[in-house]
């Protein structure tokens, strides 16, 4: 679609220089034509005044006339450093074109030969065979014998390339692709669960430690007032560091 609309933006472009310079070329042709009889007396000349500073000129007609007609003739030179301007820009986009169409066909040849299409290993025969299929691929009905014969020395000349990135050794390399890209999936998934795993084990930690620190403040508060409350029963005690009672004596009686 886009090299359609290409092609009739070129040619739409084409016409009108050349409607242009044939309008211009008529142009100086019938001026001069007209200037000329005028000068000889077999046509009237252009007639108007123009008023410049308060001077008035009757003869602005015929000067604007001979000025437009030298001014036309003068064109005349112009156009053909034009027409060969032009020529070079059609020759170009031709030139343009035909790479284009020489790209696709060697796209098409090269997309062949990386899915192992093309068997023949001689220079001869292998570029034969990639002109063969390529005069019969539907897209190429068009194009010219020469350009399908470059397009099957360039596919020939980057055969090693297209083994090495073959359909499927290409096809291979993304499937194991696929797979470390999903192992690295599973093992950021695991580490993530680990690190959730080790701040809940940190925080059951720190609770643990909380509580054994409230216990044991609690078990010193009970052995402070197991010592000041035995004297007053009556007994006197020996007790570990744990807190066990290891010996009892019995007050004397006063």
């Amino acid at each position: 679609m886009a090299g359609q609309l290409r092609s009739l933006i070129y040619l739409g472009q084409f016409l009108m220089q050349r409607l242009a310079v044939t309008l211009i070329a008529v142009a100086a042709l019938a001026l001069t034509a007209v200037t000329v009889l005028a000068a000889f007396g077999y046509a009237p000349w252009l007639e108007f005044s123009v008023t410049l500073g308060g001077v008035v000129y009757d003869q602005a007609g015929m000067i604007a006339q001979i000025g437009v007609t030298v001014l036309a003739v003068l064109m005349c030179f112009y156009l053909p450093s034009n027409t060969r301007i032009m020529r070079l820009e059609n020759s170009h986009r031709k030139f343009e074109l035909g790479m284009q169409d020489v790209a696709r066909a060697y796209a098409i040849a090269h997309s062949a030969d990386r899915d192992s299409l093309f068997t023949l290993t001689s220079e001869f025969d292998a570029v034969r065979e990639r002109l063969a299929y390529l005069r019969e691929h539907p897209e190429l009905e068009s194009l010219e014998p020469a350009l399908l014969e470059m397009a099957a020395q360039m596919s020939h000349i980057s055969r090693e390339l297209a083994d090495v990135y073959a359909t499927e050794k290409v096809e291979r390399a993304r499937t194991f692709l696929k797979q470390r890209q999903e192992e690295v999936a599973q093992f950021n998934l695991r580490l993530e669960n680990a690190k959730q795993l080790t701040t809940e084990m940190k925080h059951w930690v720190h609770e643990v430690e909380l509580e054994e620190s409230v216990a044991a403040s609690q078990l010193q508060r009970l052995q402070d007032e197991l010592r000041d409350i035995m004297p007053e029963l009556g007994h006197e005690e020996i007790l570990r560091a744990d807190g066990t009672v290891i010996d009892m004596t019995k007050k004397a009686a006063e």
